[in-house]
């Protein structure tokens, strides 16, 4: 008799695992990329920056290569 006892407790301890390990993967997936969220080749050329190694223009023009998308023309005169 105790062993009747064991499959339902064990199926509901399976199906809580499951459950679990599948909303871990959904919140994973679902998580911005490193790019995005400014990884690590942005915060060198962040601090970089900060030191005085490279210019403001070349400073816009990395961080336009890592994000993807291509530098204004003319650079950005504020």
């Amino acid at each position: 008799m105790t062993a009747i006892f064991f499959v339902p407790v064990f199926m509901g301890v399976a199906f809580w695992i499951v459950l679990i390990a599948l909303i871990v993967l959904l919140v994973q997936r679902t998580r911005p990329t490193s790019t995005a969220s400014g990884g690590p080749a942005v915060q060198v050329l962040e601090e970089r920056y900060a030191r005085g190694e490279i210019t403001r223009e070349d400073f816009l023009e990395r961080l336009a290569v890592l994000g993807g998308r291509s530098p204004a023309p003319g650079g950005d005169s504020q």
